[in-house]
C-alpha cells in the first residue's frame, strides 16, 4: 500500500495565514525603510552642503584678513580658490555664489539656476549627488528665487528639497 505524504488542507491554510500576517507586518516596515533612506540621503546632502558653504566662507575670511594679495581692508572682495575645479565666487558677505561671476557680486545679487548648480557642484567635491537645471537623469534640480537656491530631490517624488540662501549662507531642508 502506498502512503500519501504531504500537507493537509488545514496545514496549508495555517501556513498561508502566517505568511499573510508576516507580510502585513513586514511590508509597512520595508516601505518606511525606503522613505527613511531617502530622508537620510537628503539630510546627508544638506549637511554636506552646509559644511562646504561654511568652509568656503572660512577660507574667504582667511584670505581677506590674512593679507592675501595685499588685502587687509574690511571691504576687500577675494574669490576663493581650491574648491572643486574652479575658483568659487563669493558675494560681499563671503558666501558662495557660483564660479563664473563677472564683476564683484554684492550680497543682494539675485542667483540664477545655473549659479546654484555651480555652487552645488564646486563646493561639494568627490562623490556629490548630481544636479541640473531640468528634471532628467539628476538627483537634484536647481532653481533660484532672489538670493535663494532650491535643490529639489528627484528620487522620492520631487517634494523634498534643500534650500541655500546666498545672502546669509543658511542651508535648510524640507522633507515630506
Amino acid at each position: 500500500m502506498k502512503s500519501n505524504k504531504g500537507f493537509t488542507l488545514i496545514e496549508l491554510v495555517v501556513v498561508i495565514a502566517i505568511l499573510g500576517i508576516l507580510a502585513a507586518v513586514a511590508l509597512p516596515r520595508f516601505i518606511n525603510a525606503t522613505k527613511d533612506a531617502h530622508e537620510a540621503a537628503l539630510k546627508g546632502t544638506a549637511g554636506a552642503l552646509a559644511s562646504a558653504v561654511s568652509l568656503v566662507r572660512a577660507q574667504y575670511e582667511l584670505n581677506r584678513n590674512g593679507g592675501s594679495a595685499g588685502c587687509a581692508s574690511s571691504n576687500c572682495q577675494i574669490n576663493v580658490q581650491g574648491f572643486g575645479s574652479q575658483v568659487v565666487d563669493v558675494n560681499a558677505n563671503g558666501w558662495p555664489v557660483g564660479t563664473g561671476a563677472t564683476g564683484t557680486p554684492t550680497a543682494t545679487d539675485a542667483m540664477s539656476a545655473n549659479a546654484c548648480v555651480e555652487v552645488f557642484q564646486n563646493v561639494l567635491q568627490g562623490a556629490a549627488p548630481t544636479v541640473g537645471t531640468a528634471a532628467g537623469n539628476v538627483d537634484y534640480v536647481a532653481s533660484a528665487n532672489g538670493t535663494q537656491c532650491t535643490f529639489r530631490y528627484q528620487l522620492d517624488g520631487a517634494d523634498d528639497s534643500i534650500s541655500y540662501n546666498a545672502n546669509t549662507g543658511e542651508v535648510t531642508f524640507t522633507f515630506n
